[in-house]
């Protein structure tokens, strides 16, 4: 049941379904907001998001920051494990490990950081994704260990 008292009667939606409503809805987590970047495609144990870096996220020697390039990959790796979670569980990531292969600029244009689980338990899941350009150019690569829980009301 939803812990939303006004929608008693509504069942919950698991992780995949919460996300698809989020892509059809067109709403974005203030992370895409503020950084830029959008979910794009979602199916169970995969997520690809899509970004179009600028000069608001370059660092002091004139290129992307790599933080950008991490939170689109931290984000295609959470939310592919967030595709197989049933509607009373919730996730964090535990670990992140990135490789920058390139570096991004504005002139890069967009990008897509596509996610998908290497395996999953019922405590612990592990994710890859990797950052690539419209002609399938590596920029970045992740792996990333996340923890699955019990969702607290």
């Amino acid at each position: 049941m939803s812990s939303n008292p006004d929608a008693q009667d509504t069942p919950a939606l698991n992780g995949l379904q919460t996300l698809q409503m989020l892509m059809r809805e067109k709403r974005n987590p203030a992370i895409g907001d503020t950084l830029e970047f959008r979910l794009v495609e979602i199916d169970e144990g995969i997520a690809v998001f899509e970004g179009t870096p600028t000069e608001r996220v370059y660092n002091p020697i004139g290129t992307v920051h790599g933080g950008y390039a991490a939170a689109l990959l931290d984000s295609a790796c959470g939310c592919a494990v967030h595709s197989r979670l049933n509607a009373d569980q919730a996730y964090t990531t535990a670990e992140l490990k990135v490789s920058y292969h390139r570096a991004l600029t504005k002139e890069t244009g967009v990008v897509r950081a596509h996610g998908s689980i290497v395996s999953m338990g019922r405590r612990v899941a592990f994710a890859q994704a990797r950052l690539v350009d419209a002609d399938d150019r590596l920029y970045a690569s992740a792996t990333s260990t996340l923890l699955v829980m019990e969702r607290r009301p």
